[in-house]
């Protein structure tokens, strides 16, 4: 249930929970992360809502938005916009709360690369950004922790073609440039906008063996963000 609290809708006991958003490019490593801290006690982990982008009443506006962005774009940010709220919102008993991105990146990444791209009308990216700022103006999205898998367009690239899933077919090396760039200037440069909560980067082109190495190198790091 949400209450208000200094004039933001929160949820209920919910200011007390510990948030790290895992955050990076498409084909980062995300996934494996979450799946490292998931066995953790007190971590629930909670996934990009991939499978509600992919059927919304019998419609997949991911693929449409692959497919078509200028059409499209709107109608996937929208309801990526909603879900990730949702996740940002929904209940946990863990004290710790894992996210896969979040509703910053969504707006900060996603959009603003369609936007900049010449794929998304000035005017459905001036709707956008009215929800979006009314969202962070009027509910409290708390993050304690970004922890960023910082990782080469070239990598990403390479893993989407090894995991074959359907609708990133299409993705070129191009748009996986874009998106780091984007995450580059926003994370490490720090040239965009506001930082919602403080940064950890975690070079992430190695391996699988490499990387649980580095998840397991960084844990007190990381957990340490309900000491923040």
């Amino acid at each position: 249930m949400l209450s208000s609290f200094q004039g933001k809708l929160v949820r209920n006991a919910e200011d007390k929970k510990t948030v790290i958003c895992i955050e990076g490019n498409i084909a980062s490593g995300k996934t494996t992360c979450l799946e490292y801290f998931s066995k953790t006690s007190n971590i629930e982990v909670f996934t990009e809502p991939v499978s509600k982008w992919r059927n919304v009443c019998g419609h997949n506006p991911l693929a449409l938005m692959y497919q078509d962005p200028e059409r499209w774009g709107i109608t996937l940010q929208t309801y990526v916009q909603l879900t990730m709220l949702d996740r940002h919102l929904s209940s946990t008993s863990a004290s710790v709360r894992m996210m896969e991105r979040s509703i910053f990146s969504a707006k900060y990444i996603f959009v603003e690369n369609l936007f900049r791209s010449g794929k998304m009308p000035a005017v459905d990216y001036a709707v956008l950004s009215e929800w979006f700022n009314w969202i962070i103006t009027n509910i409290s999205i708390p993050v304690d922790l970004i922890v960023y898998l910082q990782t080469s367009p070239q990598t990403c690239h390479e893993r989407l073609k090894q995991r074959c899933r359907e609708e990133e077919k299409v993705i070129p090396l191009e748009y996986l440039e874009s998106i780091h760039q984007l995450y580059e200037d926003w994370l490490i440069k720090k040239t965009t906008v506001p930082l919602p909560a403080p940064i950890l980067v975690i070079p992430a082109d190695h391996d699988l063996q490499k990387m649980l190495h580095q998840y397991e190198k960084n844990r007190d790091r990381i957990l340490a963000a309900d000491r923040l």
